[in-house]
Formats: C-alpha cells, structure tokens, sequence
C-alpha cells in the first residue's frame, strides 16, 4: 500500500475516534515519524487559514505571511506542548500502573490524534472561523482521550484529566493567534 493512502486511511480511522487504531499505533515504531508528518500537515492547514484570515482583513500579503506563520508555527509547537504536557501528567501525577510509557509512544498515539485539526483550514470563514477552531480542538481532544485510553489503559475520565491542561494551552495558543489576525468580519461569540 502507498505510503500516502496508508496514512490518510490511519488519519481517517483516528478522526472516528478507531480504538483499534490506537492500539496499533502503540506497538509501531513508524507511528512516530507519520506523527510527525501529520503534525506538519495540521500545522500547515491551521497556518495556510490564519493567513487567509490576514488577507480578509485586507491588511494586504505580509499579513497573509505573517498569518500563515504564526499559525505553523503555533500548531506545531502547541501539538508538542500538548504532547509533553501530557506524557508529563500521565506518567507521573496519574501513573495507574507498572507500565513503561515512552514518549516515542505519546508522540505516536498523539500525533494521530491532531488528525482532525486539519479542519482548521476553514478559521478563515467569516465569523465562525473561531468556531471552527473550537470545533477542530474539541475533536483532537476526543482523539487525543481516546488515545490515551489505548496508551495508557486509562478510563474516560482519567484520559481527559491527562489531555486536558496541554490540551488547553494548545487551544489557547492558536485562537490567541487568531483574534490577533486583523479581520473586520471576526466576532467574538458574545
């Protein structure tokens, strides 16, 4: 099989919240290189809509640059962010068992699970792009609970105790990024 249709099926099935993706994901080596290439197709998504986002807000193309950019870069760091965050929570404030978690394996199961943030490419519709990011961010972090269940062997709740705070700086870093963005047609939902 193609390399390219192996990872969009694995993309596909990890987006469907697949269980048994991600306990394959835990045992293959691979996982973490085609981590790495969804964490720059994520990143270059929410990076190519926050600067649309810059050239809706017709302030011309070094903000169409510095958009796509900044939204790069803030997803790629804020997916390792995420990801540290949680090996961190994981493996230390919430270990449950005798397990030995790598962070190759976080790295993996995570990485699979930004799957969804390629929805991102839409922040720059009018008035709901934050939306949009809300909605990519709450899909990772199902993807992501559901990742660590696998990993970790964690129930519900403890999977998104573990999730939660890298998760929230992630989805923090990028909706910063995109009020920043001038846009006349940006509202904030209140």
């Amino acid at each position: 099989m193609d390399i390219w249709k192996q990872l969009l099926n694995r993309m596909m099935r990890a987006a469907r919240l697949d269980n048994i993706l991600y306990e394959e994901m835990e045992t293959e080596r691979e996982a973490s290189g085609q981590a790495i290439m969804i964490a720059l197709l994520v990143s270059a998504a929410a990076g190519l809509g926050m600067g649309i986002t810059g050239i809706i807000g017709m302030k011309g193309p070094l903000w169409f640059l510095w958009g796509l950019l900044s939204g790069f870069f803030v997803a790629l760091a804020g997916w390792l962010v995420w990801i540290a965050i949680t090996y961190l929570v994981g493996t230390t404030v919430l270990r449950g068992h005798d397990k030995t978690i790598y962070f190759a394996d976080f790295m993996g199961t995570l990485g699979y699970a930004n799957s969804p943030g390629l929805v991102m490419l839409l922040c720059f519709v009018p008035m709901i792009g934050w939306g949009i990011i809300l909605l990519a961010g709450i899909w990772i972090l199902a993807a992501g609970m559901t990742a660590i269940r696998q990993t970790l062997e964690f129930d519900p709740g403890r999977a998104l105790a573990t999730c939660l705070p890298g998760w929230l700086v992630y989805m923090a870093g990028l909706l910063l990024v995109y009020f920043w963005l001038p846009s006349p047609y940006k509202m904030l939902p209140f």
